[in-house]
């Protein structure tokens, strides 16, 4: 297992990425000042989004079908949270976008390879940024309900499929 997003599973069967950007930004403002230089004032963390790239050899490794189930997940439009294979805890995350290209047919019109692109934005607070204003414990005790909330969630989706 490469990495997870919700129920869906990012691996060798089913789309395995050959690379994974992380991108976060940290906002600030420029307030302009009388005979001083300017000063400049942190407002909060910024937009923080993963994208995945990779090719897909449906004879090989997954294809339509789990590039479908994706496009599924992005119009229920509901957060997720986004785990990596090594435990990573990324956060929870919505798909923004999936872009797929198609190449080299066969006879009967189905691609030997599929190019993908995926966009996740994170929805959820980073506990970090919780530190500046509360205490740790309090920032640990809102983590543990986000993290039990998550848990929940995949619970009753699960629940529901079977």
């Amino acid at each position: 297992m490469m990495m997870v997003f919700g129920m869906f599973v990012f691996m060798l069967r089913t789309t395995p990425y050959q690379q994974l950007r992380h991108s976060q930004e940290w906002r600030h403002v420029k307030n302009e000042r009388v005979n001083q230089s300017a000063s400049w004032q942190y407002i909060g963390a910024g937009d923080d989004t993963v994208t995945l790239e990779g090719v897909l050899y449906p004879e090989i490794t997954g294809g339509n079908l789990s590039l479908s189930a994706l496009e599924t997940i992005g119009f229920a439009g509901r957060p997720w949270p986004l785990i990596e294979g090594e435990g990573r805890i990324y956060g929870m995350y919505v798909l923004t976008r999936l872009e797929r290209g198609k190449s080299e047919f066969d006879q009967y019109g189905n691609p030997r390879k599929i190019e993908f692109t995926l966009s996740l934005s994170r929805v959820d607070t980073d506990f970090r940024e919780k530190l500046q204003s509360a205490s740790v414990s309090d920032a640990l005790a809102e983590l543990k309900t986000s993290a039990n909330n998550a848990i929940n969630q995949v619970s009753n989706s699960l629940k529901s499929l079977f």
